[in-house]
C-alpha cells in the first residue's frame, strides 16, 4: 500500500569520548568495526543506500552480521535516527516523522508479546491505541486471526504458545491495522529448520491475501530467494547488489555476492582468461574450456583482455570428467544426501564441491580416491583479480 523511497541514505555512529581517548593513547577501540569506514564523524554502519521500493513489493535485506541491514530496517521504522539522505514513504518525506505517525508495523527477532495478556488482547492493543470502535476491532482480530491460523489460540497466553505460534501472533498483531509498510527483522532465526520451512510458506501465502509493501531482513539467503521480489545484499555498510533471485543467483555482481548466494557456496579457482580472436577461453590447473556464446558476446562487448582471473563454478555446475583433460582432484568427504551426492575434494589447493545427482554416480567414492573435475564454459563465473567485480558485466 505504499511506495518506499531511500535516497542516499547514511548511518553514523558517532565516536565517543572514551573512543577518543583510546585513539590519543593508540589503543585499539573496544567496539568492533569490522570492515566499516570511521570517518571523523564516527562509524559509518550504512553507507550511500539508494533504493526505490514499488507498491506491494517485497524487498528481502539479506548479509553477513554486522553489514548494516537491520540498521536501514530500524531507519524505516524510525528507531534510528537518519544521518544523512531522504527516506520518503508514498511521497512524503518522513526523516523527522515520529515512528508512530509513518503507518508502519513491525515484527521483531524476539515476538515481543505482551505476556500478560492474551492472544486475543496482544492483537487488539495496537487498534485500541487508534480508538477504533470494538466492534469494528472484534471483526478485524477474528478476520486476522483466521488468515493466520490462530483462531484457538485467541485466549492463551503467549507462555502457552511454542515458537512457531508465537511469532504469528505478532505477525498478527503487525498487520491486524493494515498499514502501509511491513517491516520484518530475522522473524525466523529463532525457530528450529522445520519451523522455519513451515513459517517462510506461511509468509509468502500471507502475503498474497494482504496489501502491504514488505520490508524483510534476514542473513540467511535461503529465506532470500524463496520470498523476495528483489533482494538487496549488503556487506559492511554498502549495497553489494539488487535484482531478483534469479537474476543474483544467474549473474553475481562480484565474488562476495557469487559466494553468499547459493547453497553449499561457488567454488573458486585461480586462472587465466585468454582471448584469440573473437573467442574468449578460460584455464586453470591445466584445464581449458572454452567460454559460452552469450559470455563471450558480453566479455567482446567490454572488450576484455587476457588476464588473470577468479573462476566460479558452482557445485552444481562442476562435473567429473571419465576421460581427456580435467582439473586433477582427490576425495576428502563423500556425503550421501538422498537425491545427490556432496563430493568434498582438494583441486588446486582448494577445498572444492561437487554435487552429482545420485542416479548419475557411475562409482562409489572414498576417502584419497583420485578423479578429474571440469566445468562447461556456459556456466562459469568470472571475476577480476584487482577489483573481484564479474568482467561480464
Amino acid at each position: 500500500m505504499a511506495r518506499v523511497e531511500l535516497k542516499n541514505i547514511k548511518k553514523i555512529y558517532p565516536v565517543t569520548k572514551e573512543d577518543k581517548r583510546r585513539k590519543r593513547k593508540n589503543e585499539k577501540p573496544q567496539h568492533r568495526t569490522a570492515h566499516l569506514q570511521v570517518t571523523d564523524k564516527g562509524v559509518v554502519a550504512v553507507q550511500e543506500f539508494n533504493l526505490d521500493i514499488a507498491d506491494k513489493e517485497f524487498i528481502v535485506l539479506v548479509g553477513p552480521s554486522g553489514c548494516g541491514k537491520s540498521t536501514t530496517l530500524r531507519m524505516v521504522a524510525g528507531l534510528e535516527e537518519i544521518s544523512e539522505g531522504e527516506l520518503i514513504i508514498d511521497g512524503s518525506l518522513m526523516n523527522n516523522v515520529a515512528p508512530k505517525n509513518r503507518d508502519i508495523a513491525m515484527v521483531f527477532q524476539s515476538y515481543a508479546l505482551y505476556p500478560h495478556m492474551t492472544v486475543r488482547e496482544n492483537m487488539e492493543f495496537p487498534l485500541q491505541l487508534k480508538k477504533m470502535p470494538k466492534d469494528e476491532i472484534a471483526k478485524k482480530v477474528s478476520e486476522t486471526a483466521e488468515i493466520l491460523g490462530i483462531t484457538e489460540y485467541l485466549d492463551r497466553r503467549p507462555k502457552a504458545l511454542s515458537g512457531g505460534q508465537q511469532q504469528r501472533v505478532a505477525i498478527g498483531r503487525a498487520i491486524v491495522r493494515e498499514p502501509k509498510v511491513l517491516l520484518m527483522d530475522e522473524p525466523l532465526s529463532n525457530l528450529d529448520a522445520k519451523l522455519r520451512n513451515q513459517m517462510r510458506a506461511e509468509i509468502i501465502k500471507l502475503r498474497k491475501r494482504i496489501d502491504t509493501t514488505f520490508i524483510y531482513v534476514t542473513h540467511d539467503q535461503t529465506e532470500a530467494m524463496t520470498l523476495g521480489d528483489r533482494i538487496v545484499i549488503m556487506k559492511d555498510g554498502y549495497i553489494q547488489q539488487i535484482g531478483t533471485p534469479q537474476e543474483v543467483f544467474v549473474h553475481p555482481a562480484n565474488i562476495f555476492v557469487a559466494g553468499f548466494i547459493g547453497s553449499p557456496q561457488m567454488n573458486f579457482f585461480d586462472g587465466a582468461l585468454l582471448r584469440e580472436g573473437d573467442d574468449y577461453y578460460v584455464r586453470v590447473a591445466g584445464d581449458k574450456v572454452k567460454v559460452g556464446k552469450e559470455k563471450t558476446e558480453r566479455l567482446l562487448a567490454k572488450d576484455v583482455q587476457t588476464r588473470p582471473v577468479t573462476l566460479g563454478i558452482r557445485p552444481e555446475h562442476t562435473v567429473i570428467v571419465e576421460e581427456g583433460e580435467g582439473i586433477a582432484a582427490k576425495v576428502d568427504v563423500s556425503e550421501m544426501m538422498g537425491s545427490s551426492v556432496h563430493l568434498h575434494v582438494t583441486a588446486d589447493g582448494r577445498d572444492v564441491i561437487i554435487i552429482v545427482p545420485t542416479m548419475a554416480m557411475k562409482r562409489n567414492y572414498g576417502l584419497g580416491d583420485a578423479l578429474k573435475i571440469s566445468f562447461s564454459g556456459d556456466l562459469v563465473h568470472i571475476f577480476s583479480k584487482e577489483d573481484e567485480t564479474n568482467l561480464e558485466y
